[in-house]
Formats: C-alpha cells, structure tokens, sequence
C-alpha cells in the first residue's frame, strides 16, 4: 500500500491554451483541485514554491485555505527553499495553517535550488554568514525552524506585558503539536538524504539527484533511499520513517491523452546541470496505456522503496483534466501495483 499525491508546479501563463492564466486561476484553481483530489481517494495535495517566477511562491495561505476546505488528504510543499525563509515567522505561519487543517500539514522544505535570479534570497534581506554558503545558511535556518517547532519556551518576557504571560519563557504562538514530526526535506545527493535521517525529517527525493555513480536514475535514488532509511535506524528516531518520490505518470485512456502525452512514451534519463560542476541525473517521464505503465512502474526500485507517490501534474491544463489523470492512475493503475 502506498500514499498517493499530486504535486503541483503551480505555473501560469497568459496563453491561448492554457487554463491558468493568471495567479489568481492558479491559486483558486489549485484549491478546487485539492477538494477534489481528496473525493476520488487521493491521499495529499503538494505544491512546489518558487520565488520571482509565474509560479506559486507564498504557501501558507493556500496551504490554509485547503485547509478549510478539506478534511482528510495531507496539504504539503515540495519544498519551501529556507534560504529566503524567516525561520521563527515560519514557525507561526505553519503553526497556523496547521492547526487550521487540524494537524494534516506536511512541509517539505530544503537548502534550495537554481532559482530565477542571482541571489534572490539577498532581496529577502538574507545574507551568509561569514565563511557560509547559501547551502549551508539554508541548512542552518533549517535546523533553527525544526528547533522551533518543538514548542520550547526561549523568550524572555515583558515584566509589564500587555497581557498576562504564563510563567517561564515564552514559545512562538500558534503552536501545533506534532508538527515538528510532519516536516519533510528536500534532498538531492545521498550526504543530504542522511543529514536528514539524523535530524528526524521524512525524505523527499524528486525528479532528478545529483548523479553520484553513473546508474539510472531509479537505482540512484533507491540506493539515496536505503541510506536514508540505515541513518534513520541508527539515529534512534521512535516513529517510522516516511519517503516521497515524485514522477510523471500518464495513463493513456483517450484520444485526448495521447494528444498530450504519446510523446513521453520513449523518453529516457537524462543528464544536466543544476550548478556548477557538478551533474545531475534527471529521471524520466512514464507515458503508456495502463498494463504498459504497470509493468514498466514495478521496475522502478525507487518506487518500491517510498511510501508515497507524488504524481507532477500540468496545472495549466485546468481542473478537470488534471481530475481524470489523477483519477486514471487511482482506477487503471494502482490496484496493478497494489498502491491500493
């Protein structure tokens, strides 16, 4: 049995055949997509955050928002770049969007990726420490944001308060018990996969990891993930460890979904550049009518080791498209694999 999710790039455009158009149809559009995802059985809404890009950036009012909307499936990110992040502000936005969806929240966050411009996080006001790379300052903020979470009080308080203050220091409020255990990381390389495991955050691994030994793409991240699951083991951590691992999958049921995707049918690993010097291997794209994508998904051994599936959806092709692909895969696939 796994979970299963969508994971939503949230992009936009102003292009003739594009469903979302502006910011307002992608967010809107992404909070009618959630309540319906959760009524064909699916398990999670994801949405990626992006800064200085046609793309959904601030996350937590339209985490909050499907929030109030929904009842069961689990709200998250993948992921929130800390670089750009105010760790202890972040600790009061999540505090509240998870209590507004009653302890359903699942945030992904991370170091942070190639983004749209030079530094942006400079713009935030966000600036290294001396001898620190951006990496690390998103790590750092990463581990004072989990540090937070924990709800323990650090603040000095006012001997003349406006309102009576509860005795000892005072935590961040809101405060939303367990959400320190429901947070995810981001990793793209197997050293970052087990800083996780130590630091007790459940493991994303996306599309694509830096190509550590040559394999494909799926034996890479299976291997990331085993290490990951091994550090857990040997930090202690009292509950069970969680995986993601996210792909394009295309049921091919219509005419319509042929159009779209038949040319994913063939497609292959391939090797880029994320930053410099270094390669990184992206994985490849399943396209197929469903007895094809059955067999072809049960070889991916990365697949076989996550507890959750994160489905990447084109959120431009509006509402009701991306409802039967998330529906094709829930009918004509999983039970295949026996997800469900």
């Amino acid at each position: 049995m796994k979970k299963i999710g969508f994971l939503s790039f949230g992009h936009w455009a102003n292009h003739p055949s594009y469903k979302a158009r502006t910011a307002s149809d992608t967010l809107l559009q992404s909070i009618d997509l959630a309540v319906a995802a959760e009524s064909i059985g699916l398990d999670g809404a994801y949405f990626r955050v992006h800064h200085f890009a046609a793309q959904l950036a601030s996350p937590f009012p339209l985490l909050s928002a499907i929030g109030a909307k929904t009842s069961t499936i689990e709200i998250g990110t993948g992921v929130i770049d800390m670089r750009y992040e105010n760790p202890l502000y972040m600790v009061e936005d999540a505090g509240a969007a998870d209590l507004i969806s009653q302890g359903r929240l699942q945030l992904g966050i991370s170091r942070g990726s190639p983004e749209q411009v030079i530094d942006g996080w400079r713009y935030f006001g966000y600036e290294p420490e001396e001898g620190e790379a951006d990496s690390d300052m998103g790590r750092r903020k990463a581990l004072e944001f989990l540090d937070k979470l924990q709800g323990i009080g650090f603040a000095q308080p006012n001997p003349n308060p406006m309102f009576p203050n509860p005795p000892g220091l005072l935590r961040l409020e809101p405060y939303s018990e367990g959400l320190r255990e429901r947070i995810w990381w981001g990793a793209a390389s197997n050293a970052t996969a087990v800083w996780a495991a130590e630091n007790g955050m459940y493991l994303q691994s996306s599309t694509l990891k830096f190509d550590e030994s040559g394999k494909p793409f799926h034996i890479q991240q299976a291997e990331q993930i085993r290490l990951y699951k091994e550090a857990w083991k040997k930090a202690g951590h009292k509950r069970s460890p969680r995986v993601s691992v996210s792909r394009s999958i295309f049921a091919i049921v219509n005419e319509q979904d042929r159009r779209y995707f038949g040319q994913e049918a063939n497609r292959t690993d391939q090797i880029g550049m994320i930053e410099p010097g270094r390669n990184a291997i992206f994985g490849r794209s399943y396209a197929a009518e469903p007895d094809q994508l059955i067999k072809e998904l049960a070889a991916d051994e990365a697949i076989q080791e996550a507890d959750t599936v994160l489905l990447t959806i084109p959120n431009t092709l509006g509402v009701d498209y991306n409802v039967h692909v998330l529906s094709s895969i829930l009918q004509h696939v999983a039970p295949g694999l026996g997800w469900k």
